[in-house]
């Protein structure tokens, strides 16, 4: 059983606050941005829904927007909560490739840009870029702006997610990264990098966030991106597990 505390006041800046909160037993990490001016705020990938509006609540802010890196479960599993326990009806987003892997709502209003591009997206005062970056996912996004940089499972603090779940491609994923890496040239390099799970780095450290310029030293899939070899052999893009298998069914099915 996992156990919740207080959500982490991990920046706070004249526009933002940002709050990050580790939930459920497969280590997700979801982000809260409150726009200060408006009071506003948008949830990244809520795993429960009861605990981002009971916080919110204590805020006195309002969580107007839901914004999806992706859809597997872990990462959509507090939407409905989010709906079901308040009149407000906030704005559900996410990127219309989604539909590939069978994602379907009626809520949603969908990003629609190619993969290896970006739209700007706003709410409240304040805008952010969202990159489309598939792999992990067919319409997986990367959001970057305010000086936060959150990578969802496209990229982790040392790897980055697997390929070889449902609608997932690892030469997908490796092009996400080497158009990561770019944008990351004329990104703040003070900026923080914020995941989708915490997991354990080479080093034995479980940080939940770095700088951009610490990561680029120790991501290893950044490392490798530019080098198809390397690239190919990385240990963590695909897994001999349940959900692989479950995949293969998926994908049999589908043909």
């Amino acid at each position: 059983m996992w156990c919740v505390g207080l959500p982490n006041l991990i920046l706070e800046t004249e526009k933002i606050l940002l709050y990050q909160q580790q939930l459920g037993e497969w280590d997700n990490l979801n982000h809260l941005i409150i726009c200060k001016t408006t009071n506003q705020a948008c949830i990244i990938d809520p795993f429960d829904g009861k605990f981002w509006l009971d916080f919110c609540q204590e805020q006195k802010v309002e969580i107007t927007e839901i914004w999806l890196t992706h859809t597997h479960w872990d990462h959509i599993k507090g939407v409905e909560e989010l709906y079901c326990a308040t009149d407000n009806q906030p704005i559900l987003r996410c990127h219309i490739l989604e539909q590939q892997r069978g994602y379907e709502s009626t809520r949603a209003h969908w990003w629609n840009h190619h993969p290896l591009s970006s739209v700007t997206e706003r709410f409240g005062a304040i805008e952010f870029a969202i990159h489309c970056t598939p792999g992990h996912s067919p319409g997986h996004v990367t959001i970057i702006g305010q000086g936060i940089i959150i990578t969802g499972d496209c990229l982790f603090l040392y790897s980055c997610g697997r390929t070889d779940l449902f609608g997932g491609d690892q030469e997908h994923q490796r092009q996400s990264v080497v158009y990561l890496k770019d944008i990351f040239r004329t990104t703040p390099i003070d900026s923080l990098i914020l995941p989708g799970h915490q997991y354990e780095r080479e080093d034995g450290s479980i940080p939940t966030t770095l700088k951009l310029d610490v990561f680029l030293m120790g991501n290893l899939a950044i490392q490798s991106a530019h080098d198809i070899a390397l690239w190919n052999n990385l240990p963590f893009l695909s897994f001999d597990d349940n959900m692989a298998e479950q995949a293969r069914r998926q994908k049999a099915q589908q043909s």
